[in-house]
């Protein structure tokens, strides 16, 4: 078996009229410190702990994880949905994180 075997996804669908923006903002700010590549509609940062996926679709806000083990999911879940309604806090945000899998986004 291979370590990809084990890896851990989650995804999750945020509703809001800011999507693009919400996507450029979080990878502007991630891609201070780890590597990140972005334009309006998608984006992926990769963490030392895994990687994120954003795609932006009119007024929803798509993001899929890929981490190596759950407890490490469980922290990127937190980093990302942490910062996201940080970013947005004009409006509230819900992040329902659900398991999910390696293609819940275009690459």
């Amino acid at each position: 078996m291979t370590e990809t075997n084990n890896r851990q996804h989650s995804h999750a669908e945020v509703a809001t009229v800011n999507a693009s923006r919400y996507l450029q903002q979080l990878c502007k700010h991630f891609g201070h410190k780890v590597e990140a590549s972005f334009d309006e509609k998608a984006g992926i940062v990769r963490f030392s702990i895994g990687d994120c996926r954003l795609l932006a679709e009119g007024e929803v806000l798509r993001l899929a994880l890929d981490a190596p083990d759950a407890e490490t999911l469980l922290q990127l879940q937190d980093v990302v949905a942490s910062h996201l309604v940080r970013f947005a806090f004009r409006e509230p945000l819900a992040v329902d994180w659900r398991p999910g899998s390696a293609g819940s986004l275009p690459s």
